[in-house]
């Protein structure tokens, strides 16, 4: 099988759309990681996505009757974008589907790239199913995003180019993992001219499919998947995709939220360039390998795969980079309420930087603070941080890797409501389209009393939302009912700390 998809990556036409990207050095990386750290920049593809190699080359090879019949896929990100530009190069009618939700910036960009945008359905996979009833009903060939060989050949070409720019050691090569096609095409071609260069997969925490098909030993579907990272958000691994991963990669490495958002920073650092979350996977990754490999001096790949950022994003990424980065600790901390004691708190910190504050006077002997505190690389200073504050009589509580803390309670910090009985607390995920918010209090809002409601745009496909509403004992197992026939996700998060010790 693997001379199969060389002779394919070989004779792969993807340069009649896409173009050859550079593999450039990140000083600052090096530096900080004692490591030589190259990024392979497909964030400068004419669609800011590697996803125009494979679209290309799967259309360059179809026959002249398919072409005719016109194209068609379902998506809202880069192999969109992709197949628009690729089928007007080729002159063919391309149909793009994408759930009505799509931010109009990735709608205009497949009508700018010659594409007909088709909005369906309030989800992908309803928008996937109205792609293949077409397929069905008008003889459209539907161009899969990276379970084809061809798609996988047409990213391989990647591989193919770093081992022509790079001619020297190369310790390993990572990849970010969504449906596979990216990692199995560079694996493939990589590990037959140069078995000794370790492949590593890198996926978010969020949507991990390869990993637990490889545990399972079988493609998984996994029940839900986190849309942070959208471009790999992908909830089971490719059939041609798995079996060339399990066999050519060597490892795979998962990533927090917050990990990816300091690499977006660290490629920014060094490029002046923004990538996508996904795009900056691989990078996190490399990152995660060189802390736990403690190595030095060895030469390391990572594949910044795109840079189609939601501006509306940038503001998320900037408040968790600090996180990810392991120099900010989120702390909760428990003053006395009496005069000198924030004195006393800042005077303990010496000359650690306090990046935020929230305080609010609850009753008369005590006072929890919510505090963000500057602790230097890595999380390095943070133990002693913590044990400052012990010693000095502070009763202190590290929040800086819980996810409520850091997505609802810092922004809500105002006092407790001490007349509020039977409250439950629920985090959701809804969906960012229009009447979401109002089919949500037509359910619940006429019912139970909404007693906390916190919801921040984050730029992604699905609203974030804290809910907390007052059910009695008896009516609990009639608003699990409810929430289950709502469709949206959720998690019960009623015994949250930071809640119990800010809004309870």
């Amino acid at each position: 099988m693997p001379h199969q998809y060389i002779k394919k990556i070989l004779t792969s036409r993807v340069y009649e759309a896409a173009v050859e990207t550079p593999l450039d050095e990140a000083p600052n990386l090096s530096g900080k990681l004692k490591n030589r750290v190259l990024l392979k920049r497909e964030d400068l593809q004419p669609v800011f996505s590697f996803k125009i190699r494979g679209a290309y080359n799967k259309l360059a090879n179809l026959t002249d009757d398919e072409r005719a019949r016109g194209v068609i896929c379902a998506s809202a990100g880069n192999h969109a974008q992709g197949l628009a530009m690729a089928a007007s190069l080729m002159g063919v009618k391309a149909t793009i589907v994408m759930p009505k939700p799509t931010p109009d910036i990735k709608v205009n960009a497949v009508k700018a790239r010659g594409g007909k945008a088709v909005l369906h359905g309030d989800t992908f996979d309803e928008a996937l199913a109205y792609a293949l009833r077409q397929v069905e009903e008008k003889g459209y060939v539907f161009i899969h995003p990276y379970d084809d060989p061809y798609t996988i050949a047409g990213q391989g070409t990647i591989g193919m180019e770093i081992l022509r720019q790079e001619s020297g050691p190369i310790n390993a090569i990572f990849i970010p993992v969504g449906g596979g096609g990216l990692a199995a095409g560079i694996a493939v071609y990589i590990k037959y001219l140069r078995p000794e260069i370790r492949i590593i997969a890198v996926e978010s925490e969020e949507s991990a499919c390869l990993k637990a098909a490889m545990e399972a030993g079988e493609r998984v579907v996994l029940p839900q998947v986190g849309i942070f990272a959208d471009g790999i958000a992908v909830a089971q691994i490719g059939e041609h995709t798995f079996e060339l991963c399990r066999q050519y990669v060597d490892e795979f490495i998962t990533v927090s939220t917050d990990e990816i958002c300091a690499a977006i920073k660290d490629i920014f650092d060094d490029t002046r360039s923004i990538t996508e979350p996904a795009g900056a996977t691989a990078l996190a990754g490399l990152k995660k390998y060189v802390a736990r490999e403690g190595i030095e001096g060895e030469t390391l790949i990572a594949i910044d795969s795109g840079a189609n950022m939601n501006f509306s994003r940038l503001r998320y990424v900037a408040e968790r980079t600090d996180l990810g980065e392991k120099s900010e600790a989120l702390l909760a901390v428990k003053l006395p309420e009496r005069p000198g004691s924030f004195r006393q708190f800042c005077m303990t910190l010496g000359k650690r930087n306090v990046t935020e504050f929230n305080y609010r006077y609850a009753d008369a002997s005590t006072a929890h603070v919510f505090a963000g505190i500057s602790i230097g690389k890595n999380g390095q200073g943070k133990d002693e941080l913590l044990r400052d504050l012990q010693d000095n009589g502070f009763e202190v509580v590290d929040l800086s890797d819980d996810e409520m803390a850091k997505l609802h309670i810092r922004y809500m910090i105002g006092g407790q409501a001490r007349e509020i009985t039977n409250e439950v607390l629920y985090r959701f995920e809804f969906p960012e389209r229009p009447g979401a918010l109002l089919r949500f209090l037509n359910k619940f809002g006429q019912r139970y009393n909404v007693s906390m409601f916190h919801y921040r745009n984050h730029g992604a496909a699905d609203g974030r939302v804290l809910v907390g509403m007052q059910v009695e004992p008896g009516e609990r197992e009639a608003l699990l009912k409810s929430m289950d026939e709502l469709g949206y996700p959720y998690w019960e998060v009623t015994d949250n700390l930071a809640y119990k010790l800010f809004l309870r």
